[in-house]
């Protein structure tokens, strides 16, 4: 039960990355966890248990989501920056160094920066995220899974998890800086 408790609300989200509604994203959940459940003489242990389980349920919901007749674009579900920088290019020299350094928090009291008002910032920014750039910051800076783990669950190549993650830090980043600007002023 534990293990279910745990995993479950990830499941959930990213079951929704590819099916229309939550109901149908709750259904993937379950039908992923009998699949668990039949399965699990079968694991041979080549990966985590955490991953395996993701695995089918990533299968599971592509399955359900193509039964759907949904199709979504990756942009929709990577979001539809790809081909933006992450970050104003000004802020770089000609050799793509840094013109300047970013602000600098170390002069703030740690509670500011841990505190949560900071911390409902910061899941807020991950929030308004797409929704695959959300579960992959989740899952490797909130959850702590390796980009292995992350990869595999997802079934993402290692160029697009590095992205996915760098987007998703780079977004989340300047809205903490804006919110302590704002509360420092």
């Amino acid at each position: 039960m534990e293990i279910v408790e745990r995993l479950t609300p990830s499941m959930r989200r990213v079951a929704r990355m590819f099916v229309s509604t939550d109901a149908v994203a709750d259904e993937v959940v379950q039908e992923a966890w009998v699949g668990v459940l039949q399965g699990i003489d079968r694991f041979e242990g080549r990966s985590s248990l955490r991953t395996w389980i993701f695995r089918i349920l990533v299968n599971t919901a592509k399955t359900r989501g193509q039964r759907e007749a949904r199709s979504v674009p990756f942009a929709t579900i990577a979001g539809d920056d790809l081909d933006e920088p992450s970050w104003d290019p000004t802020a770089f020299d000609a050799g793509g160094h840094w013109t300047s350094l970013p602000w600098d928090w170390r002069g703030l009291p740690e509670d500011r920066l841990t505190g949560r008002e900071t911390l409902e910032v910061i899941g807020r920014a991950i929030d308004t995220l797409p929704p695959m750039q959300a579960e992959v910051i989740r899952l490797h800076d909130v959850l702590g899974w390796s980009s292995e783990e992350i990869r595999n669950a997802l079934a993402l190549t290692d160029t697009n998890q590095r992205v996915l993650l760098h987007r998703a830090r780079a977004k989340v980043r300047a809205a903490i800086e804006e919110h302590l600007r704002s509360v420092s002023a």
